[in-house]
């Protein structure tokens, strides 16, 4: 009992985790005309569960990004994520996820990133800040994202750690972190059509 337990939390906080970085790492998934390939993207989240490293991925966002490197302060991101669009592998750990201990997707269906700023940094490196909104809670974040062009496609990389008790991911029992932890590790890989 103890291990399924264990089991399904890591696949709740993988799916808490998945919708955070979705919501932020998405958010340069399209330019202003164009949407993302889905297969060339992957929005991943690294976590512990009983200390040894558990690693998911999300699928389900819309997007509209209008980014320009030559003119980076008239930049702009938002992102939606329908958060009970999991696919973890399991139908009941999919259920799970969207139950009310986790996302509670029946009251909070999305979560939400807009971006306030994006600033270049060094070696083709940008910054990005904005409010990520999980579960009804809004926290500022800022998302260091790697940049290159790809032939006619922009692509972006990138690493967000959150906190996902800060978003309510994982109440009751779920609270207790030596089970699953805390922190996780938003990996993304976004490829878009240039502008």
């Amino acid at each position: 009992m103890i291990q399924r337990l264990a089991h399904t939390a890591s696949v709740v906080a993988l799916g808490a985790a998945l919708a955070a970085g979705a919501a932020v790492a998405t958010t340069f998934a399209t330019n202003a005309n164009a949407a993302a390939e889905a297969a060339k993207n992957s929005v991943s989240a690294v976590f512990k569960q009983m200390n040894v490293p558990v690693e998911g991925r999300f699928n389900h966002f819309t997007a509209d990004v209008r980014f320009d490197p030559a003119n980076v302060a008239a930049s702009s991101a938002k992102l939606d994520v329908e958060v009970a669009s999991f696919d973890l592998g399991a139908p009941e750990y999919n259920k799970e996820v969207a139950g009310d201990e986790w996302f509670d997707a029946s009251h909070f269906p999305h979560a939400t990133f807009v971006s306030t700023q994006i600033k270049p940094a060094a070696n083709g490196a940008f910054t990005v800040t904005g409010k990520l909104t999980i579960k009804g809670k809004t926290t500022d974040v800022v998302v260091p994202v790697q940049y290159r062009k790809d032939g006619a496609n922009q692509v972006f990389d990138g690493t967000l750690p959150i906190k996902r008790l800060a978003y309510g991911i994982g109440s009751g029992e779920w609270k207790d972190t030596s089970i699953v932890a805390d922190d996780v590790q938003i990996k993304f890989h976004i490829v878009s059509a240039a502008h």
